[in-house]
């Protein structure tokens, strides 16, 4: 059975999934290797049955995975015997007989406009690490980026002239995005003391470390959460409650949900479509600040 993980997991890599990708789909399915080696000792791959896969799942939820979890374990299932099939290793695929869990979307924590105003605010523009910080804010605000992304910005990745940037996201699909006019002008005096940072090893991302290095997204998460902390310490926010905010700000004022889409980089429309569920609460508050005639 490990072998044809393996196979499937090398087919993976050659269609350009990424690999935070790829290894979520390792640990899934050595997860079924394990349960049945467990409780089905001997099983081949070609013996697998809609028995096997309930009984994985009871013995998930004993572990109290929620529903979310178990429905990615069994996406990563529902592939890999799809490509069984196609390599002609099973002729039925077991998973027709099994029903997918339901699970209640979780709607996305986000700052509101005042407190993203602070917390842009916070950084000590007097020192290069305040100017490089408050620019990592902006960008991460103005485009909606994730963190891995903003890592891999390059310098050549910037079009001042077109206000664009040009994103690597998951699966290595590029995208470009708008850059707002006051996250392009931090940038450009970040741009001005990044010279201060650099070493002879130092690489031609945008942003790098005190000692001149490359970020990676822990490295980013540490500095940002200090930040954070100090105007939301009580509600759980994160650095990637910044992109949830970037959304629910743009289809709050009326930009179109499809719009949106391209600018996070969803493959679905589904994904996405979690910042309508605003409140009606959310909704009248950005029409009786926004509409030019709610106040007659």
């Amino acid at each position: 059975m490990n072998k044809w993980i393996q196979k499937y997991l090398d087919q993976l890599s050659v269609e350009g999934k990424s690999p935070r990708t790829i290894e979520g789909y390792r640990i899934d399915l050595q997860q079924f290797e394990e349960f049945l080696e467990s409780d089905f000792a001997g099983c081949n791959v070609s013996d697998i049955s809609a028995l096997h896969i309930r009984g994985f799942l009871r013995w998930l939820s004993e572990k109290q995975d929620v529903n979310r979890t178990l429905s990615r374990k069994l996406s990563a299932l529902s592939s890999w015997f799809k490509y069984l099939r196609i390599q002609g290793v099973i002729t039925r695929d077991p998973m027709r007989k099994i029903r997918r869990p339901k699970y209640e979307k979780k709607l996305p924590k986000f700052f509101s406009e005042e407190e993203m105003r602070a917390l842009l605010r916070i950084p000590d523009i007097s020192s290069k690490f305040g100017l490089r910080n408050r620019a990592i804010l902006e960008l991460l605000y103005s485009c909606g980026l994730r963190l891995m992304e903003l890592a891999g910005l390059r310098l050549s990745d910037i079009d001042r002239r077109k206000k664009l940037i040009r994103v690597i996201g998951k699966g290595s699909k590029q995208r470009l995005i708008p850059i707002g006019s006051l996250a392009l002008q931090s940038l450009d005096e970040y741009l001005k003391v990044r010279p201060s940072f650099l070493q002879d090893y130092s690489s031609d991302k945008v942003f790098l470390t005190r000692s001149g290095r490359d970020f990676n997204s822990n490295q980013l998460r540490t500095i940002l959460m200090r930040y954070i902390d100090l105007i939301a310490r009580e509600k759980g926010y994160s650095p990637h409650t910044i992109r949830h905010s970037f959304a629910t700000h743009l289809l709050a004022k009326g930009a179109d949900i499809r719009a949106i889409q391209k600018m996070l980089g969803h493959a679905n429309l589904d994904t996405t479509e979690v910042y309508t569920h605003l409140s009606l609460e959310d909704i009248m508050a950005a029409y009786e600040k926004g509409h030019p005639r709610s106040g007659e």
